[in-house]
């Protein structure tokens, strides 16, 4: 097993970018709709993203088979080709898990994505052993995507300092706990991702994180390039405006608990002309009338539909 966290990785620094989980589209069949997801991916990679995040949190994870993430993760690999990073998304049991980031590795992945176990009974400290089960057992580099501040500092270290651990996407706003693990981390130590998009990305920044996730570059690369672009200079304000321009956008995702985190992108990437199907249950399926009015006026605003 070789250090994936090492500063001069080629991983490590997409990482240090952006990485983009696109969604999942599904035919009239309800199935999954391989060309259109190719279409997808190709629009993520040829618009300059680093890093793509296949069958992740935006791309229904839990709402998948097995066998549904396996053809996600192909169609992910295949589309890309090598021009950005590809990081697949594995979890649920450990054993499921360590089989699609050993299959990933196989079919050509860079890294695996595991994400929070979400066993209502899960330990915190369990919760950061499932995360180093997996980088014992999967050779590709691991990103432990974190959604919880119930683990402690020395939790969340000891799989940040492991040396098959390429990044931690930190996506809780407990900015006091970040802070602390960024201080307590050497140059050895995984990157520290914000895990909470572009709204979230400056504050992570201010505090030593690099990079951020986005749901948004289904729909406009570009934008999320700009507030990337903006941070790595450093300039705060530049990168305030920018959020500021998707800020609505971003606000109509948080609606329900998150429930409608998927949803706004699908529909707006219908409006752009995109079949991409509703998001399936428990996530909301389709948006509110005076929501997709919302979105609908932002995107015209944007200049991305009439």
């Amino acid at each position: 097993m070789g250090n994936a966290n090492g500063s001069g990785s080629a991983l490590r620094t997409a990482l240090a970018g952006i990485s983009g989980v696109h969604v999942t589209p599904y035919g009239s069949d309800g199935a999954v709709d391989r060309a259109l997801l190719a279409d997808i991916v190709e629009r993520i990679v040829a618009g300059g993203i680093h890093n793509v995040v296949a069958a992740g949190n935006t791309g229904e994870f839990y709402a998948l088979t097995p066998d549904e993430v396996r053809l996600v993760h192909d169609t992910a690999v295949a589309t890309t080709a090598g021009r950005s990073r590809v990081t697949a998304a594995v979890g649920r049991s450990l054993k499921e898990a360590i089989a699609l980031g050993r299959r990933a590795k196989e079919i050509g992945a860079d890294a695996v994505m595991s994400h929070q176990p979400l066993d209502p009974f899960a330990a915190p400290q369990a919760q950061a052993a499932y995360f180093r089960a997996i980088a014992d057992a999967v050779e590709l580099p691991l990103v432990a995507y974190v959604r919880s501040d119930a683990m402690k500092p020395d939790d969340l270290l000891s799989i940040a300092n492991h040396p098959n651990v390429a990044g931690v996407k930190f996506a809780t706003t407990n900015l006091m706990l970040l802070a602390e693990c960024v201080r307590a981390s050497s140059a050895e130590t995984a990157i520290w991702v914000c895990g909470l998009a572009e709204g979230w990305a400056a504050p992570f920044y201010a505090l030593g994180a690099r990079g951020f996730t986005s749901g948004f570059v289904n729909v406009d690369p570009k934008r999320s390039l700009a507030i990337h672009t903006a941070l790595e200079a450093g300039d705060y304000a530049q990168a305030r405006e920018r959020v500021a321009e998707i800020a609505r956008f971003e606000i109509l995702r948080t609606k329900y608990g998150n429930g409608a985190n998927v949803t706004v992108v699908k529909e707006a990437l219908g409006l752009l002309g995109l079949a991409v199907g509703p998001v399936r249950l428990p996530g909301l399926p389709v948006l509110d009338p005076a929501d997709k009015d919302i979105l609908k006026s932002e995107m015209a605003r944007w200049g991305l539909t009439g």
